[in-house]
């Protein structure tokens, strides 16, 4: 995805994956730093932990609690932090690390698109309140949904959450455990759904959907999971998490660029990769 995006800007980039131990963090992000990349992805479990570990904070990491992007800059001749992307980078001798968070637009961007969400005076149940799923849960809870029912296995993890969530923004109602309510929108954050074997992630019997209800998996791989085919059978608008992936990794080049980037290219290639050219659209949402 993010290789195809800078193929198509013309930039002379590489996107790379490297597997970096919790404890190797704050080093891994230095050596990057101080071998002049333009920036970094992180995924769980180092998200909450970058949040003490970048020079800077943007305004999204602050206000979501968690850093999946950084952005590389450097001290100019003009006094001004430029991105390490511009051309006279190497020349830069002061340098800083920023970090970003661009999950919790995503989320939302992706139901809008693929579900035709209007998140305003929505039942919401979100299974799965770790990592990105909190991200969720606080980006929905400022979307204005009516009312927040958070499920996690370990019911300590969904309070913390809930007590965030009325501090924050009190006027969300928010509750934990199964809804005694009709629900409009399922989202399952948990990873329970990547092995095809898996169980449910919840117990639908217990959830009552309303009639136009929707059903979003952050799980992008398999294309439906489980519960997606459930949901489906059951009547429910349903999508899978490659839309928010498409939508973080996007605006994670929007950050290094500084521009416009080319969304259409960049999910050809995620869905050419992860699913064949056509698959991911037959079955990633409807």
């Amino acid at each position: 995805m993010q290789n195809a995006g800078m193929l198509a800007l013309g930039l002379d980039w590489r996107y790379l994956a490297f597997n970096v131990h919790p404890d190797d963090l704050e080093e891994a992000i230095q050596g990057a730093q101080q071998m002049r990349f333009v920036g970094l992805n992180l995924t769980v479990p180092h998200k909450r932990l970058a949040l003490d570990l970048v020079d800077s904070l943007d305004a999204s990491a602050e206000e979501w609690g968690a850093v999946n992007t950084i952005r590389f800059e450097g001290l100019d001749s003009q006094g001004a932090w430029v991105p390490m992307g511009h051309p006279d980078a190497d020349a830069f001798r002061e340098l800083r690390s920023v970090g970003f968070n661009t999950d919790a637009d995503a989320i939302l961007r992706a139901c809008q698109e693929e579900l035709k969400t209007v998140f305003s005076q929505l039942e919401v149940l979100l299974v799965g309140v770790g990592g990105a799923g909190r991200v969720a849960a606080l980006k929905l809870a400022s979307a204005g949904v009516k009312r927040l029912h958070l499920m996690n296995r370990t019911i300590s993890r969904a309070e913390g959450v809930q007590a965030e969530i009325k501090a924050r923004y009190p006027s969300c109602r928010v509750e934990v455990g199964y809804p005694q309510v009709e629900v409009d929108l399922l989202v399952n954050g948990t990873s329970v759904g990547l092995n095809p074997s898996d169980p449910l992630p919840l117990d639908l019997d217990k959830v009552r959907f309303s009639r136009d209800a929707s059903v979003y998996d952050m799980i992008y791989q398999p294309a439906e999971t489980r519960l997606l085919a459930q949901a489906r059978a059951a009547g429910c608008r349903v999508a899978n998490g490659l839309g928010m992936l498409l939508y973080q990794g996007a605006r994670a080049l929007e950050i290094w660029t500084e521009g416009e980037v080319p969304v259409g290219a960049m999910r050809e290639a995620l869905e050419s990769h992860i699913y064949g050219r056509t698959e991911g659209k037959r079955k990633g949402s409807s």
